[in-house]
C-alpha cells in the first residue's frame, strides 16, 4: 500500500514540480534527513539494537528488556537532538557538501538551504519511530511498522492541496515532510503502548548493554545504509551535471525502490528477528535454512523485476510521469537511468539478506569495511563514467558497486560457514535464471510486436500494450516457476499465512 501510494505521491511531484530547479532543490532537502534516518533508525542503530532487545527479552524478561529500551532512546535521543542542531545551524554549507554543483546565491542553492532546514528535523522524530518499529517487530508484529510510511505518503499527497492556498510547491512538500514525522511518530507511540510494550526513559548511563549497543552502532552506521549513501553520492556528481539530472534519478530510483522496499526491506524486517533468535539459540543449521529460503525468495521476485523494469524502462517512465510540467525529454532521460539502477536490483536484495546475516552475529564493523570500499568504487565509477554516460553513467555506477557489495559480504560469510551453497539454493538459483530468461526473451519479442502501440501518442494504447506485456511476462514466468518446481506456492501460502 506505502509502495503504490508512493508512487501517486510521486506523479504528483512530477505533475507540479517536473525536473525542474524548484524540483532539484526539494529533492536534495528530503534526500538529506531519509539518509541518516536509514544510517541512525533504520539502519545501524537497529541492526544493533533488535539483537540486543530481542536476546534480553526472550533469555532475561520483558521487563529487563524494556529497561534496555528506555536506555537506547534516551541515547539516542542525545544523537538526534545534537545533530538536529549542528543540521540547522550548518545547513549551507552541508548544501555546499552534498550538492556542489548548486552555486551560491542562485535561486536553486537558497531554496535548497531553505526547505532542507524544513525538512531535516524529520530525521529526529522518524529514527524514534524506526527503533520502535525494531521493538514491534521483534515479538513479530510487523503490521504497524510497514503502515508507517503510509502516512508519509498521504501527507505528502495532501501537500498538493495547500499550494494554492499557502506554500509554493517546493515549501508545501517541505512543510508536508515535517508534519509527517510528527505523525509517524505519535502513531508507533499509540502502537507500542497498545502491544503492551510501553517504556520510559532512562538517566543517560553506560551500562554495559548500552555499551554493547554503542559499539555495535558506531562501526555499522556506514555499512547498514550503504546503499543510501551510493545514493548521496550519486547526488553530490549529478548536482554538477545539467539542471533536472539530480531529479532524473530520484524518478528512477523510485521505481526501483517498488521491488526493492516490498521484498528487500521486507525480507529484511523478518530476517533479522528469526535470526538473531536462531543464531542465539546455536541452531546453526536453522538459521542457515532461513537465510537460504530469505535468498531464493528475494531472487525470485529480484531478478525477473529487473529484466522487466530495464527492458520497458522508458515506456514505464512515460506512463507513470509524463504530464504536466515532466515533458517527453525528461521521462527519456529518466528511463535511461532506471534502466542502469535495474541491472543492479538483485544485488540490492542480496545485500539486505546478507548483510542481516553479519547484524544478527552481532557483526557491524565487517559490512562497513565492506561499505568502504564499495563507496570507493561508486565514486570512482562515477567520475569515470558521468562525462560519457551523464547521469546514466551515475545511476550504473551505483548498480556495478552495489553487486561489489553483494558478492564481497557472500564470499566472507562463506569463508565462516555462515553461508552454505547447498545443492538445493545452487539448483533453485540456476533454475530462477533460466525462468527469467526466457521470460526476458518473451518480453523483447512481445515489445517489437506491441512497438507501434507503445510508441503511440494516445496514452491509452501507450498503458495497454504495457500491461499486456506485463501480463504476459508473468504469466510465463508464473508457468516456469511451476514446471521447474523452484517454489511451492502451497508452502508459500502457509508461510505468509503463519507470518502475517
Amino acid at each position: 500500500i506505502s509502495r503504490v501510494l508512493g508512487f501517486i505521491r510521486d506523479m504528483m511531484i512530477a505533475r507540479i514540480l517536473g525536473a525542474s530547479w524548484v524540483a532539484d532543490a526539494f529533492f536534495v532537502s528530503f534526500k538529506l534527513p531519509n539518509l541518516f534516518r536509514r544510517l541512525l533508525g533504520e539502519g545501524a542503530f537497529a541492526a544493533a539494537f533488535i539483537p540486543i532487545f530481542s536476546k534480553t527479552y526472550t533469555h532475561e524478561s520483558k521487563e529487563e528488556a524494556l529497561k534496555f529500551a528506555g536506555e537506547a532512546t534516551t541515547i539516542l535521543l542525545i544523537i538526534l537532538g545534537v545533530l538536529t542542531i549542528l543540521g540547522e545551524i550548518f545547513m549551507p554549507t552541508i548544501i555546499q557538501l552534498i550538492a556542489p554543483g548548486f552555486i551560491e546565491g542562485t535561486p536553486r542553492y537558497e531554496l535548497a538551504v531553505n526547505l532542507s532546514r524544513i525538512t531535516f528535523p524529520y530525521l529526529f522524530f522518524i529514527a524514534i519511530v524506526a527503533l520502535h518499529g525494531g521493538m514491534l517487530n521483534s515479538i513479530n508484529k510487523f503490521g504497524y511498522a510497514a503502515a508507517a510510511p503510509i502516512i508519509l505518503n498521504i501527507t505528502l499527497l495532501s501537500a498538493d492541496f495547500f499550494v494554492p492556498w499557502l506554500f509554493d510547491e517546493g515549501h508545501a512538500l517541505a512543510w508536508a515532510v515535517f508534519v509527517a514525522g510528527v505523525l509517524q511518530f505519535a502513531f508507533l507511540l499509540y502502537a507500542l503502548i497498545k502491544s503492551d510494550l510501553g517504556y520510559r526513559l532512562a538517566r543517560p548511563r553506560m551500562t554495559p548493554r548500552v555499551k554493547r549497543l554503542m559499539r555495535l552502532f558506531l562501526p555499522g552506521m556506514l555499512g547498514a545504509g550503504v546503499y543510501q549513501l551510493n545514493i548521496m553520492v550519486d547526488g553530490i556528481f549529478a548536482s554538477m551535471l545539467r539542471e533536472g539530472s539530480v531529479s532524473y534519478l530520484y524518478y528512477a530510483d523510485r521505481i526501483t525502490q517498488l521491488p526493492l522496499g516490498v521484498i528487500g526491506a521486507a525480507i529484511g524486517t523478518a530476517l533479522l528477528p528469526m535470526l538473531s533468535r536462531e543464531v542465539k539459540s546455536g541452531e546453526s543449521d536453522k538459521a542457515s535454512q532461513t537465510q537460504n529460503y530469505a535468498l531464493q525468495l528475494g531472487l525470485l521476485i529480484a531478478m525477473p523485476a529487473a529484466v522487466a523494469l530495464a527492458m520497458l524502462a522508458h515506456p514505464i517512465i512515460d506512463l507513470l510521469f509524463r504530464h504536466g510540467a515532466f515533458t517527453a525529454s525528461d521521462a527519456k532521460a529518466t528511463g535511461g537511468a532506471l534502466a542502469a539502477f535495474a541491472l543492479g536490483l538483485p544485488a540490492y536484495i542480496g545485500v539486505k539478506v546478507l548483510s542481516t546475516s553479519f547484524f544478527a552475529r552481532e557483526d557491524t564493523k565487517t559490512p562497513v569495511k565492506v561499505a568502504l570500499a564499495c563507496l570507493v568504487l561508486n565514486a570512482g565509477l562515477n567520475y569515470m563514467l558521468m562525462h560519457s554516460l551523464q547521469h546514466v553513467g551515475i545511476a550504473l555506477a551505483t548498480a556495478i558497486s552495489n553487486w561489489f557489495n553483494a558478492v564481497c559480504l557472500g564470499v566472507l560469510l562463506y569463508k565462516r560457514g555462515a553461508l552454505i551453497l547447498t545443492a538445493t539454493l545452487l539448483r533453485k538459483i540456476g533454475k530462477i535464471m533460466l525462468a527469467t530468461t526466457v521470460m526476458g526473451g518473451v518480453l523483447w519479442l512481445g515489445s517489437d510486436l506491441l512497438r507501434p502501440f507503445l510508441d503511440a501518442p494516445a496514452k491509452m494504447y501507450r498503458s495497454l500494450a504495457i500491461v499486456i506485456l506485463m501480463l504476459i511476462a508473468i504469466t510465463v514466468y508464473l508457468t516456469l516457476v511451476q514446471v521447474l518446481k523452484i517454489f511451492d506456492v502451497r508452502h508459500l501460502k502457509r508461510e505468509l499465512k503463519r507470518t502475517t
